[in-house]
């Protein structure tokens, strides 16, 4: 399913996961966290029913990009607002 901020939603009994296309890096994070879930050769690619919730959870939290999202039953929710990237610290002074 679709909507109008180009976001996919791919619901499950627990847990519910949204792909936003224009934002992936196609570093295949979740595929290789979840093949049995995440399978591009598949349509739709993403079955959120292939892995336990919190499993599922844990490898959409992988994603670099911030392209993979999740929402629990329960609420719990994981939304970036910008992509993950390494941060430069400065030393102490």
């Amino acid at each position: 399913m679709s909507s109008g901020n180009g976001k996919k939603t791919y619901e499950g009994k627990k847990i519910t996961v949204t792909f936003e296309a224009r934002r992936c890096r196609h570093a295949a994070e979740c595929v290789r966290g979840l093949p049995e879930v995440f399978d591009t050769g598949q349509r739709p690619w993403i079955r959120p029913e292939g892995a336990e919730a919190e499993r599922l959870a844990e490898v959409v939290r992988r994603c670099p990009s911030g392209a993979l999202q999740y929402e629990l039953v329960d609420g719990r929710a994981e939304t970036p607002d910008l992509p993950t990237a390494p941060r430069a610290t400065s030393p102490a002074s």
